[in-house]
């Protein structure tokens, strides 16, 4: 069992940037998939980015490309989403995710949210 609790978000004038943590209690193997998905309020939550265990290999959502990077610290357990040039669109409640199986399509443990907002 993998619990996930996030850290970091707060209020951000636009322009700013924020680092969002998501330690893991219970081993975080290296080859689990980690993602950090957002929901806004009134909206679906909606996948902001991702990476593939083991391999490295990170992807981001075009909304977010190059602005965002997930990186990961498989010693200390947690996952990382440095958020850059924020924009009010990103205000959400960011959720980070664990997938046993990265080739699985369902994310098998869930955080519970950090609120991000972004004033304009």
């Amino acid at each position: 069992q993998v619990q996930l609790v996030e850290s970091g978000g707060g209020l951000v004038q636009a322009g700013g940037s924020l680092r969002l943590a998501c330690a893991a209690s219970g081993h975080m193997y290296s080859n689990y998939a980690m993602g950090w998905f957002r929901q806004a309020p009134g909206k679906d939550r909606e996948f902001v980015a991702r990476d593939s265990g083991s391999d490295g290999r990170t992807y981001t959502a075009d909304s977010v490309k190059g602005r965002f990077t997930m990186s990961r610290d498989n010693a200390k357990d947690t996952v990382y989403l440095q958020m850059n040039s924020l924009k009010p669109e990103d205000t959400a409640v960011y959720y980070c995710a664990a997938k046993i199986n990265p080739a699985s399509g369902t994310f098998d443990y869930w955080g519970q949210g950090t609120q991000v907002t972004v004033s304009s």
